[in-house]
């Protein structure tokens, strides 16, 4: 992309970060999911053969005749910042971007061959400037990552399981489908979160952005301290019946919930990652063919392992617990499920907290 065609776009003192890969803010699970994608033989070919029974054209042709479409002549803003997001991460061509109208605060990244972003105008009215250039970060960090692929795949096969709902078998196996590419996608959310920290590189705005989500255009009545205590007492509250409840609400979602999201990227912005990339230190897409998949992988197992350890979530606790070899595994599920102390169970902190160590 050349340097003539970013003229008059705001933003010109964040950082640049020429050529850098998707891998440098990827979550580990979907990191090491779409580098196994990206190396498994035939892959482009499938999802070629398979693009003749997505609706993706019907959905550019639906766009184009039902929405705004983003440009120089209408909302030149949401143009400004599309264009700078594209700079800083190094996007060579810039995705086609519409405006759609809809109360619902949404956006979305969609597209086989070519990647389209949509943002309703719930979203547009809701955010300012500063958290909507989180956004536009957050959609073209999919982009680039090819997300917009599998989110097409997803929005198709929704689709399908709901007009084959009659058939049990068939619906069953759609919908097995679907919640594993959800389960994925949840992860990618992550990671297109930190894509819209490292365009917008304000920690602040993000924050509010997710706290808008959640809550509707009210700041004054919001805390940021506060709403992260809420992913704290989320983690950490109630016994294993609270875990299982959890699992069941997350499974028909396609993004993590708002205070999660806000908790992860809080942390990963303090972690050593951010800091190399916002020094320069990442890895480059010239890199991306001789990335390893097994090391990928690796580095996604570690970071479970790292999870279970540190989580403060009952279910998480107790499966680092057996990792760890804690004894009476049966007055721990009972305790864990009635949430009170029995015998040589889980009524001691500390000794949870040992045994997560050695797990």
């Amino acid at each position: 992309m050349t340097e003539s065609s970013h003229e008059n776009v705001p933003g010109r003192q964040r950082k640049r970060f020429p050529g850098i890969s998707s891998r440098a803010y990827e979550h580990p699970a979907d990191r090491s999911a779409l580098v196994a994608l990206r190396k498994l033989s035939g892959f482009d070919t499938v999802f070629k053969a398979l693009s003749g029974l997505l609706p993706e054209r019907s959905l550019r042709l639906l766009f184009l005749s039902d929405s705004v479409r983003v440009g120089d002549e209408q909302f030149a803003h949401l143009n400004a910042m599309l264009r700078d997001a594209c700079y800083i991460l190094d996007l060579e061509k810039v995705p086609a971007m519409y405006v759609t109208q809809d109360p619902r605060p949404n956006a979305m990244c969609i597209g086989l061959d070519e990647p389209i972003i949509v943002v309703t105008t719930g979203l547009v009215e809701l955010l300012d400037e500063e958290e909507m250039r989180a956004v536009v970060g957050h959609e073209v960090g999919h982009a680039l990552s090819g997300h917009s692929v599998y989110r097409t795949i997803l929005l198709f096969l929704t689709n399908l399981a709901l007009k084959i709902a009659w058939i049990p078998l068939g619906n069953m196996a759609i919908m097995a489908i679907v919640t594993a590419l959800r389960e994925w996608f949840r992860k990618s959310e992550l990671s297109a979160d930190r894509a819209g920290l490292v365009v917008g590189q304000d920690l602040q705005a993000s924050m509010r952005g997710l706290m808008k989500i959640a809550g509707g255009n009210h700041l004054h009545e919001m805390n940021v301290d506060a709403f992260l205590k809420q992913a704290e007492e989320y983690e950490e509250g109630g016994d294993l019946r609270d875990s299982v409840l959890k699992i069941l609400n997350v499974l028909p979602r396609s993004h993590p919930f708002t205070t999660v999201r806000a908790a992860e990227l809080k942390k990963w912005a303090e972690s050593r990652d951010y800091q190399r990339i916002m020094d320069g230190h990442y890895p480059r897409r010239s890199e991306d063919k001789d990335t390893s998949v097994s090391g990928s992988f690796r580095e996604s197992a570690s970071h479970y392992a790292d999870t279970v350890r540190t989580s403060k979530d009952p279910l998480m606790k107790l499966v680092g617990d057996i990792a760890g070899g804690a004894g009476d595994l049966g007055g721990r599920l009972r305790g864990k499920f009635t949430g009170g102390g029995a015998s040589g169970g889980s009524s001691s902190g500390g000794s949870d907290s040992g045994s997560n160590g050695s797990g």
